[in-house]
Parts: structure tokens; sequence; C-alpha cells
């Protein structure tokens, strides 16, 4: 099997989230435990009356600041999906079985809403229905309620984020009109009870930790939000909720709290949240309080629910992703189904409904919870050195106090329960075993992974027969469903009649949105997907696109033929295309599927390749134009086409000069090898000098001793001594002796000049004295330098400056000085030649070492000048004005190579007319050895 077709191989593109939530989508589901209050007010009231509120105070305060804590965590974990559970993993990063214990706690709490909210939902129905003798299918509708959530969270992420936002938001807005018009009730109306209780109910620490344990449940639980910052357009915008989040427990938490105490007073209304609810709105809303409260409670129930099926899947996906889990729980659809962790979900959901015991799943629940954020607060502790932590120290303090509480609940619940919740969620990583190691295809990746691409592959197929055939059933559902309702009331629209319908219609609601998830959303949603990837192609082609009319009126124009033409999209807007395009006719039907035109667009000129769709495989009236500039591939083509000349020539060139360098390298050879012949004999006489005087002079002191002892000698030796001259020679054999000393010397000067000119000693880079190259090469110039009949003896003017030796080809740095000096005296010569009266020529030569660790080397003449015409090729290989046989053209431009090539400097010139030339070398003191080639010479 070819691994592109392997499942494996697209098992990471099914696990990236797809960021498809509007901020406003995340931010409702951030308000669920808001709206998860009302089920939970009556019971807290029904047993501590007044004094539930010292419960909610501090349990608000905590829930804040944790509001606060996990926006601050989240605001560097915008990937991680989850939120608070999957951010307490990363504050136990060395105690893996702790972290994963604490989100797994988080987990099972929350998936234990679904069944409590099928149970409220379904008594509050057959609360409705006993009123009416009629009897209540109870175990029906709590397994329809619990898998209501389940069947619209498997069709898609969009459906369920957009059904919670239409429903979450009335709700929320009645919830904070009960709560502030409650308030504003007890405060300002006179036969309103006081504001504040006459006499206050007396609570005990173990009552109090109990319940605080109970409704921390709500209180810790308002930062939903942040499970959904990793699918959300805007995850930034998402986290900020979390501050509004926290103080809309004020009012709700603590207003509403504050309202059921007040107003709430009828007797045996017990722990009932529907009476207690509709007994304390009554004195504010009248005869609407029933209906309101019934949806208000019915809404909550539903969209805790949904809140929970959003949200659980997440956790365990990241868990996965985490490693936390097994990996097949880290898939998730295009769509955003997170189907493995769906089921996970509702496996632990049916635990908890086959379980069945309320009271014992809440504290089981609870106990998960509570631990959870336990372990959060003593991790936050552990990391209070992270710039990411806020209050520490309180975290510290929450984390003691908790584990008060958590004791005395234990005690005051009942340790079995408790214990029950303590070891839960082993169950939930007994079943991640089992998943991991037992040979199931369902508990495999690549099975979740081809039922994705086969629903993706299916969903257009007979749409229109779909959408006809929902359509009949809808509409023949809902006739039958309202028989069926006036059939079994049969009575008076009384209040009871008025909950049920609006308990039916939120019903209905979820019934249908859940129907349609499964049938004809799916096609809806393909058909956006379909259009939006259009409309992105359209957006992000490189080419530009144009869609014509059926006239060639240009219609549409996507971002690109901005940059094609230079021309904006809106002034191409209502324009024929042959006013772009000039060498198109006025009649469409008539133009070439495929052609290039050319364009002058202000100081360039592109060429287009033009490809219009042909219109009688359409049917609908209009073309689409592809531009595509070829601009680059005609330059290239061009330049293709010049190429071979091109490298002929310049394989011409470089043959030239190779034979130019080893012409150089020939005679660095020949001088050196006459420089060695020459240097023995001269050698050979310069040393014996000094010992041939001193024999004279012996010789010459043996004849003055002779002549003092014998003044008067015969008259052979007398005529003798008249015919050789003795006194002269005695005066003029010394200074004979010293010249001939002196010639050998300048010999000598000479060949270590030569040798030195020619460096094949030193064929690499070292550091070298420049100034003795510079002076070797006068050396062997010197000859050239010296007057003649034509013109007087060129001086050289010599300025160095203090430079420590410098790293450099020597040989090939001679070269350069050679060149550029026998230019300067040709320069000169011709000058002079061309009767320019030069008192005095000159050459000037001046180093310098910059403070950047720069040598320059400047050599200036003082001839006639280089034409103004002349010095743009001066650098050119053979380019040269003299005379044939007098010069190749390529000193300079080996020159110029040398210094920058082969020494990365640079190598300019200045000509002033009718004063002279300046050669301006710039090396640097040492090379980068690595950088630069080798040389060949």
């Amino acid at each position: 099997m070819l691994r592109s077709h392997s499942p494996v191989s697209h098992q990471f593109a099914f696990q990236s989230l797809p960021r498809s939530m509007s901020t406003l989508e995340t931010w409702t589901f951030g308000v669920t435990n808001h709206l998860s209050w009302p089920t939970l007010a009556a019971t807290v009231h029904a047993d501590l009356g007044t004094a539930a509120i010292f419960v909610w105070i501090p349990a608000v305060i905590v829930g804040m600041l944790v509001n606060y804590q996990v926006k601050h965590l989240g605001r560097n974990l915008l990937d991680v999906s989850g939120g608070t559970p999957n951010y307490i993993t990363r504050l136990w990063p060395r105690y893996p079985i702790i972290a994963r214990y604490a989100a797994i706690g988080y987990l099972i709490s929350w998936l234990s809403v679904i069944p409590l909210n099928s149970v409220i939902l379904t008594d509050i129905i057959k609360a409705n229905l006993d009123g009416l003798d009629i009897v209540c299918p109870e175990v029906i509708l709590k397994i329809s309620f619990t898998l209501l959530p389940f069947v619209v969270a498997f069709s898609g992420n969009r459906a369920l984020s957009i059904l919670h936002l239409l429903f979450s938001l009335p709700a929320l807005v009645l919830l904070l009109l009960f709560c502030f018009q409650g308030l504003g009730f007890l405060a300002f109306v006179p036969h309103s009870p006081n504001f504040f209780p006459e006499h206050w109910k007396s609570l005990s620490f173990i009552d109090w930790a109990k319940w605080f344990f109970f409704i921390s449940y709500t209180a810790y639980s308002c930062e939903t939000v942040s499970s959904f910052v990793a699918d959300s357009r805007h995850p930034q915008q998402t986290l900020k909720f979390l501050d509004i989040a926290a103080w809309l427990m004020i009012p709700i938490f603590i207003g509403g709290s504050w309202v059921i105490m007040r107003l709430s007073t009828l007797p045996n209304l017990e722990d009932n949240a529907y009476l207690n609810f509709v007994a304390a709105s009554v004195p504010f809303w009248g005869d609407f309080a029933p209906a309101t409260i019934t949806f208000l409670l019915a809404s909550c129930c539903l969209l805790g629910s949904a809140t929970t099926v959003a949200n659980c899947p997440r956790i365990i996906y990241q868990l996965a992703i985490d490693k936390h889990l097994a990996p097949v729980f880290s898939l998730v659809s295009s769509r955003g189904v997170f189907g493995s962790s769906l089921v996970l979900s509702l496996l632990i959901c049916m635990i908890y409904f086959i379980w069945g015991d309320i009271d014992r799943i809440v504290i089981v629940g609870n106990v998960a919870w509570f631990l959870a954020f336990m372990l959060m607060h003593l991790g936050m502790w552990k990391k209070r050195n992270q710039l990411d932590i806020l209050f520490p120290k309180l975290s510290l303090g929450f984390f003691i106090i908790e584990t008060i509480i958590l004791l005395v609940t234990a005690y005051a619940w009942g340790w079995q329960d408790f214990l029950a919740g303590l070891f839960a969620p082993f169950v939930v990583l007994l079943i991640d075993v089992l998943v991991r190691y037992v040979p199931i295809p369902i508990f495999r990746s690549h099975w979740w992974i081809k039922l994705y691409q086969s629903q993706r592959r299916n969903l257009l197929k007979d749409s229109l027969a779909i959408q006809v055939g929902i359509l009949i059933f809808l509409l023949c559902g809902a006739f039958l469903v309202g028989c069926l309702f006036v059939w079994l009331l049969n009575v008076n629209f009384i209040t009871t009649a008025k909950n049920l319908v609006v308990i039916l219609l939120i019903i209905i609601a979820f019934v249908g949105v859940a129907i349609a998830c499964w049938t004809s959303l799916p096609q809806v949603i393909a058909l956006e997907e379909a259009r939006e990837e259009a409309e992105h192609l359209f957006m992000v082609a490189q080419d530009g696109i144009l869609v014509l009319d059926a006239d060639g009126i240009i219609q549409q124009v996507n971002p690109a033929t901005e940059s094609v033409l230079a021309i904006k999209p809106s002034v191409l807007l209502g324009q024929h295309l042959n006013n772009l395009l000039p060498n198109l006719n006025s009649y469409p039907e008539t133009w070439d599927k495929r052609s290039e035109h050319t364009l002058i667009q202000y100081t360039k000129t592109i060429t287009l390749e033009v490809s219009i769709s042909d219109r009688t495989q359409q049917n609908f009236q209009e073309y689409v134009v592809i531009l595509h500039d070829i601009t680059q591939r005609k330059q290239a083509e061009e330049i293709l086409r010049q190429s071979e000349a091109q490298l002929r020539q310049e394989a011409q060139e470089l043959a030239t000069q190779l034979v130019q360098i080893e012409k150089m390298s020939s005679l660095g050879q020949l001088v050196a090898g006459i420089a060695h012949e020459i240097n023995n004999p001269v050698n050979f006489i310069y040393g014996n000098i000094h010992p041939a005087n001193q024999y004279i002079q012996d010789l010459i002191k043996l004849i003055q001793l002779y002549q003092q002892h014998y003044p008067q000698p015969n008259l052979e030796i007398q005529n003798e001594i008249e015919s050789i001259d003795l006194n002269f020679v005695i005066e003029d054999l010394p200074k004979l002796l010293n010249s001939m000393q002196v010639g050998s010397k300048r010999i000598k000067e000479i060949v270590l000049s030569l040798r030195n000119f020619s460096r094949l000693d030193e064929s690499d880079m070292k550091a070298v004295n420049i100034h003795e190259g510079i002076d070797n090469t006068l050396m062997i110039l010197q000859n050239r330098l010296k007057a003649t009949s034509d013109r007087p003896a060129i001086e050289v003017i010599k300025e160095y400056d203090n430079i420590p030796p410098v790293e450099c080809y020597a040989g090939q740095l001679n070269q350069v000085f050679m060149n550029i000096l026998a230019n300067g005296i040709d320069a000169l010569e011709e000058s002079i030649a061309n009767a320019k009266n030069i008192e005095q020529p000159q050459i000037q030569i001046q180093t310098k070492l910059t403070s950047n660790q720069q040598v320059i080397i400047a050599i200036k003449d003082n001839a006639l000048g280089i034409p103004e015409h002349i010095q743009k090729h001066l650098f050119e290989p053979f380019f040269t004005t003299k005379p044939v046989g007098k010069g190749t053209g390529l000193g300079l431009s080996i020159s110029y190579q040398i210094i920058t090539e082969k020494h990365g400097g640079s190598l300019k010139f200045v000509s002033y007319p009718e004063l002279g030339t300046e050669f301006m070398i710039t090396i640097p003191l040492k090379q980068e050895l690595d950088k630069f080639i080798n040389p060949t010479c």
C-alpha cells in the first residue's frame, strides 16, 4: 500500500481543530453555569434559609479569582482545547498521574450534568402531566433527553453552537431580569417584604462547609468559555469573556439568591426549583411567571446538556493530544465532530443513567470536581515563580481550606459516597486501558478516519430528494404532534397547559435541530463549504481572474488582478475586456480560448497568457478569464537564446585569461630561475671581494716596507715602478675594489627583488610587508624610471603609513603593483610624447590603515588622465588603448579580479583631466581564509 493511501498518513489531518466558532458563540457557552444556578439555588435555600447567602458570597469570591487565573493561564495556551482541566495538567508536568486524575475528575463531574438535567426535565413534564391526569413515560423521556444533545453533537460543531446561542441569550436575559427586577421590587416597592430579613438563621461550620462544597460546582465552573479557545476564530476575544463571566456571578448568584431568600417564603415549597422561582417571580411578573420560569428552567437544563457534549469531548481530545488518553480520542472530523470522544462521554453518561441514584451522582461528581480544583490551587502554588500564576499565596490558602471542607464533607455527606467520588476517575482510566489494548476496530484511529472520509464524500448525493423528504416528514410530524397534544389535553388552556406548551416548543426546537443535523443540515453545510472553498480559491489565486457577462463586460475581479495589471479592481468593473486587451474584438464568442497579449505598463512591458472559459460547456451566460503573467518566462526564453553565444564568449575570455595567467606564472618561474642562477656567482664575487681587498692591502704594506728599507732599488725595478705607475696603482686599487663591492651588492639587491617579486615559494596566503613588495616592484622598474633622451627621470614619492603585516597572496599582489605602476609610467611617457610640458613627472605612492582595519594603497601619476569615454571600459578584458603588440588589455582586468575575488577588496580609480590618474587599492588587513578562492598562479 502506498503511504499516501494509508489511514495513518491522514491521522494528523484529523488532529487539528477547525477555528470555526464565532466569539459570540463561545461567549454563550461561558454563561451555561450561570444558567444552571436556578436548579441549585432552591435546594440550598430550602436547607439553609437566610444563611445561604453566607455560603454564596465566599464561593463567588473564589470563583471570580478562578476565572482571572484561568484567563491568565489561557493567554499562553491559545491552541489548547478543553480549558481548565487541560491547563491543570500543565501545572503538573512531572506528575502525569496527578495531572490525568485532576482532568478526568473535572470531566466526569461535567458528564453527570446530562443525566441530572434529564431527570429534572422529566420531573417538570411529569408534574405538569399529573395535573392533567396524563401518564408520563418517564424512562423514555429520560433516555431521550440524555441522547438528544449527543444526536446534535454527532452531526457537527456549528449546529450545536448556533442552537446554544439562540436559546442561551434569551435565557440569560430572563435570568438577569429575574435578579434585577426582584432586587428592585424588594428595594423600591412599598408592599414588598423588607430588603433585609428581620431574623437570620444560624449556620454551623459543618453546614457551611457541606454546602460550600455543594455549590462550588456552580461557582467555580464559570470559566467554561476557556474550553473553546482552541477552535475560536478570535481566541483572545473569547478569553476576555472570563472577566464578564466573573462579574455576572455577583448579580446572579448573590443577587438572585437574595431574591429567592426574601420572596420564596410560601410553605411547602421545599427544594422544588420550579415552585420556588414561580413564588419569587409572581410578585413582579404576575401571570407570566409560570410560563417564563418553565422556559427558563427547561432552557437551563437543555443548554447545560448541550454545553456538556460540547465541552467534555474537547477535554478528552486535548488529553489524547497530550498523550494522557488513547490516541483514538485525538481525532476530530473536518466539521468539528469528536466522534470517539463523544462515544466515551456517552458511555460515562449511560453509566450514570444506569446507576440512577441522583443524590449519589451529585455527591460523586462534586467530589471529583472539588479534587480537581484543589489540585489546581496546589499546582499554582508549586508554580508560583512563573509569570502566568496569579495569587499563589491565596491559592495555597484555598487549597488548605478546601482540604478541610472536603474532610468535613466526607463526614457530612457520607464516607461511602466520598470514596466513590475519590475513585471514580480510575474507572475512566480503566476504560482507557481497554481502548488501548483491546483489538476492536472502533478503538483504532483508522476506523474513525475512514468514517469521516466516507461521510464527507457521500454528503451531496441525491440532496434534492433528501430535502423534499425531510420537509414532508417535518410538516406531517408537526401536524400529528399538534393533534396528539390537543387530544391529550382536551381541557381549557390553563396554566399547566401553558407550561407544557412552553416545554413542548423548546423540546421540538431541539428535536427539530437534531433531525436536521442528520438530514438537511449536512447538505447545507457541504454547499456552504463548497461555496467558501470556491471563494477562497478566487481570493487567494496568484493569477488574475475576471468574471464577464455574455457581452464581455467585467462583473467580478479577484485581488490578484491588481498585482498583475497594476489597476485597481474597482476601475475594471463595468468595462469591456477589449479595453484592457486591445487585441480582442467586441464579440466574446469569437475569442480564442488561449492567447498571449503584450501590455505596456508605465516603464515596463508585460506579457500575459489569457485563458477564456468555453461558454458552450456551461448553462449560464458568463465567461471566466484567467490572466497569467508569463513575462519572466519570456525573458527566460530570451536569455536562453542568448546564452550559447554568451557562454562561448565567456569561454574564450576565460581561455585568454588562463593563457595570461600561465604567461605570468612562466614569467615568475623564469625570473626566479634567472635570479637563482645569478645569485650563486654574485654571492661568490661579493663574498671574495673583502678578503681580496685585505690581501691587496697586505701586499701594498709589504711594498711600502721594501721602499722604506731599500730606498734605492736596482735599475730594472726602478724602470718597472715607473712603467706601472706604482703610486697610482697603490692609490686606485682600493677604490677599484670598493667599486666592485658596491656593484656586486647592487646585483645582489636586484636578485633579491626578483625573487621577492616572483614569490613562487609563497603561493599560500600569508602576512607580508606590502611596502617591501612595492619597493621590490620599483626596483625591477628602476630602468624605466631613469631619465632618457626623451624625458627626465620619473620621481617616485613614497608616503608609507605604519602598517603591520598584511594577509595576502604576495606574488599576485606584486603583479597588481607591477601592472598599475607600469601603466602609470606608460601614461607619463605618452603624455610627454604628446607635447605636454611636465616639468617633473611623478608617481606618488601612499599607504594608509583605516579604523576598520582596511589597508589602502593609492598610486597616483601626474600624466594627462584617462578620457571619460575610456574610463567605463578600463577593467574590461582585452580592452586596451595601446598599439598592437604593446599590450593585451588584460593587466587591469586581472588586477581587478585579484583584488576583488582573491582578497575581498576593491580597486577603484579617479582620473583628473590634465592632472593625472589615481588608483586606489583597498584590502582587509586580515582575510577570511574560507571566503576566497585559492590562487592558481
